[in-house]
């Protein structure tokens, strides 16, 4: 039997980053995956980012994770989405090579010391007296761990559905994890059933270009990493297009044999990503829906058209994608279907997403409910991490709702749980002026060093870019202006507003009308680069804000923090409903702030549990 510390699998974006700082974190790890060659594979959308989703890669990669650094490496374009608007709700989103994607990830695990990556198939999950002690393969073969970390995306129970067809599968060529579901079963763990899906991929050469408008990026193009100095790799636009009347009467035609509407899935489909059929039927009003024709790399001739998702049947989907302008003599590469598959509902994960049921089992991306390749790879570096932990004996990382978009993630699904494929956004974090995607290092870079994943050298790049942001809130705090005629001369050339008396840099940067720019009266900025201009003028500008929310985080703390018992017994609190009591001792929430979140949740009942717990405390219990 071989032996390991950390065995992952599944090599998708979760389990790509799980095994990673697994392994970085001195753990002998295992990735198990079924193909080498799909490890990281971009199986529906070929872009990285968007609102609420950034947030999350730029954590990742503060952590000292990979999805950032390799999106830089295989982006076809880069553009930071919500400019106009607030710094809590800007979002880098950048399209991804998806060959160049897979294999620069393919490499970085490559590279990873203590990370061997083996071919096969999980079949069920070894464990003895309440721990997990390893996996068998579908061969037969069995691996011993300490810790195992299940990232099983789409796999679990797989059913792939183009109208009432269906074949077992994961993904399109590639079969199910058929076992896996029944050992978990076997184990106690509860499972539920989701649906996702995917649009037909399209033939470049087959799209009149002259008719979708162009979308380009961003120049220069923003990195997606803290760590990348610069973008140089040209970049491809994307194209807009819409559906029309004629597609929406084409895809009704359909109903008949859409396995959504003839209730041959079962899966709850996504609320916020749905598929054209259910756009058509949920908004019965628009007349038409946008669609984004997105490359997919330079490598092929793929097209995909990001918004038309789709299980309808092949011919009802050639009709009513030739409806669409520019898409009228299109070829279907590949057509879209949706897969319905097994997860395991997260309120029976801890937050360091360890299976309560089973000591040394953890869960990350799809298998709890999440969509998204960012959610994924958020929780996977995560379960990574704490998998890690445990294996050396060190108390486990628990990410503040405070301080993350992971955390807020995390804690949702942990505390709350999910019925639908949870996707992460901006207003889910009651945080977000403080827990922007531009200070993620900030936020969790110490973290990530002090923990042993984040590398010296990109902790001292850190450490540098704080001091030089720094010095220039210091520098233009310091500052004044004066309505001299040099002074007011500069403001018109640089098209900022005039002052009529001297005013301090930063309380004139907080007019809603002025910017911080170069060759103006803000003083030679050369020594600093547009991120560090930017994060200065952040800080100047929300200084306010950001302080009172900051102070509101502080007081929810010295409740949030309260401790609760892990075994404690709610079912003997009076006062509590039974409704409560049940929910209490179904998520066993590890913090007073945990409890306040649980559904069904009230101030009353809250100060019950308060009561009790001071109680206790006297009681000595």
């Amino acid at each position: 039997m071989k032996r390991f510390d950390v065995i992952v699998a599944g090599g998708g974006h979760a389990g790509c980053e799980a095994a990673h700082a697994a392994a970085r974190l001195g753990c002998a790890t295992a990735l198990v995956v079924t193909d080498k060659s799909s490890i990281a594979r971009m199986s529906c959308n070929p872009a990285i980012g968007g609102p609420g989703k950034s947030q999350i890669v730029r954590e990742i990669d503060a952590l000292g994770g990979l999805m950032a650094r390799v999106t830089d490496r295989a982006g076809l374009q880069f553009r930071t989405l919500n400019s106009a608007k607030g710094a809590a709700v800007r979002a880098c989103r950048a399209q991804a090579d998806t060959i160049e994607y897979e294999e620069a990830m393919r490499e970085e695990l490559a590279a990873t010391p203590n990370l061997s990556i083996i071919e096969g198939s999980v079949r069920n999950i070894l464990a003895e007296n309440g721990a997990v002690r390893g996996v068998a393969l579908i061969t037969g073969e069995e691996l011993s761990a300490k810790a195992v970390i299940l990232c099983t995306g789409t796999f679990l129970n797989g059913l792939l559905h183009t109208g009432l067809s269906q074949t077992p599968g994961g993904r399109i060529g590639e079969g199910p994890s058929a076992h896996l579901s029944d050992s978990l079963k076997n184990l106690g763990l509860h499972l539920g059933r989701l649906k996702t899906g995917t649009p037909a991929r399209l033939h470049k050469d087959s799209i009149n270009w002259d008719v979708p408008q162009p979308q380009p990026g961003d120049i220069p193009p923003p990195p997606m990493s803290f760590f990348t100095k610069k973008i140089e790799r040209e970049q491809l636009p994307c194209h807009l297009t819409r559906t029309t009347a004629r597609t929406h009467e084409i895809i009704r035609t359909g109903f008949d044999r859409s396995p959504l509407f003839t209730g041959v899935i079962q899966g709850v489909g996504p609320r916020y990503c749905p598929s054209i059929e259910d756009k058509v039927v949920r908004f019965p009003e628009r007349l038409s829906h946008h669609i984004f024709l997105e490359p997919v790399s330079r490598h092929n001739s793929e097209i995909y058209p990001n918004g038309i998702s789709t299980s309808l049947p092949e011919d009802i989907q050639d009709a009513f994608l030739r409806s669409i302008p520019g898409l009228e003599e299109v070829k279907v590469i590949r057509y879209g279907y949706a897969v319905e598959y097994d997860f395991v509902p997260p309120t029976q994960m801890y937050p360091t997403l360890e299976s309560k049921m089973l000591g040394g089992l953890y869960c990350a991306g799809q298998i709890n409910g999440t969509s998204g390749y960012e959610e994924a790879a958020g929780q996977g570096i995560l379960a990574g991490i704490n998998a890690a932990r445990k294996v050396r004996g060190e108390e486990p990382v628990i990410l503040p709702r405070a301080q993350s978009y992971i955390g807020v993630m995390v804690d949702d699904l942990t505390t709350l749980g999910t019925e639908e494929p949870y996707r992460m956004f901006t207003s889910r974090a009651e945080h977000r002026l403080v827990m922007r995607q531009d200070n993620a290092d900030q936020r969790l870079c110490d973290l990530g060093r002090r923990i042993g994943l984040l590398g010296e050298e990109h902790y001292q790049e850190y450490l540098e870019r704080q001091g030089r942001i720094q010095s220039l809130v210091k520098r233009l705090k310091g500052a004044f202006l004066n309505p001299t005629p040099e002074t007011l001369t500069l403001l018109q050339i640089s098209g900022l507003p005039p002052v009529d008396m001297s005013i301090g840099i930063a309380q004139y940067m907080k007019r809603p009308d002025v910017a911080l720019k170069r060759d103006s009266v803000f003083g030679d900025l050369a020594a600093f680069d547009d991120t560090d201009i930017e994060r200065a003028e952040t800080e100047i500008k929300y200084e306010g804000y950001i302080a009172r929310q900051n102070r509101w985080i502080e007081q929810l703390g010295k409740i949030e923090n309260i401790p609760l018992e892990e075994k404690m017994d709610y079912g003997g609190i009076s006062g509590l409903s039974v409704e409560l009591q049940q929910k209490l001792n179904k998520v066993r929430p590890l913090t007073f702030g945990q409890a306040s979140r649980i559904a069904g949740m009230t101030p009353a009942a809250l100060s019950i549990l308060m009561i009790h717990l001071k109680t206790r405390g006297r009681n000595g219990g």
